[in-house]
């Protein structure tokens, strides 16, 4: 058999290529630590992008609601005197229901005469409006 001798690289080669090797480990290792360490910072920055990008979604909502409750104590207070002129125009539409019976009662009554009508007619004038 024949047998062929591997050619051997000189000694500071391997010196070399093993130095290469152990620097190489070693900063892939300070990479892989490096990343280790500043994972909660990493997390922390996720933490403050993800609230700054809430604060902004959630500030615009925050000043409509602000607008919409102004507006509604608006509403609320225009409502509060709308109510108030239906009950007074309530109020009236009564009475006047009540003096126009009375005139009616007036003209159709067996012994009307237009004397009597203008007498009911004048006695619902003189009278108060709220009775």
């Amino acid at each position: 058999m024949i047998s062929t001798a591997t050619p051997e690289a000189p000694h500071w080669v391997q010196v070399l290529l093993s130095l290469f090797g152990i620097l190489g480990g070693t900063t892939g290792l300070a990479a892989i630590a490096t990343v280790v360490s500043q994972r909660g910072k990493f997390k922390a920055d996720a933490a403050d992008t993800l609230t700054e990008a809430a604060l902004t979604l959630v500030q615009p909502l925050q000043l409509r609601v602000s607008e919409l409750e102004g507006e509604a104590v608006s509403a609320r207070a225009e409502l509060g005197l709308l109510r108030e002129q239906v009950n007074q125009l309530q109020f009236l539409v009564r009475v006047l229901n009540r003096t126009l019976d009375r005139w009616r009662a007036a003209v159709h009554a067996p012994d009307a005469t237009l004397r009597k009508i203008r007498a009911v007619v004048a006695e619902s004038e003189r009278l108060p409006s709220d009775s």
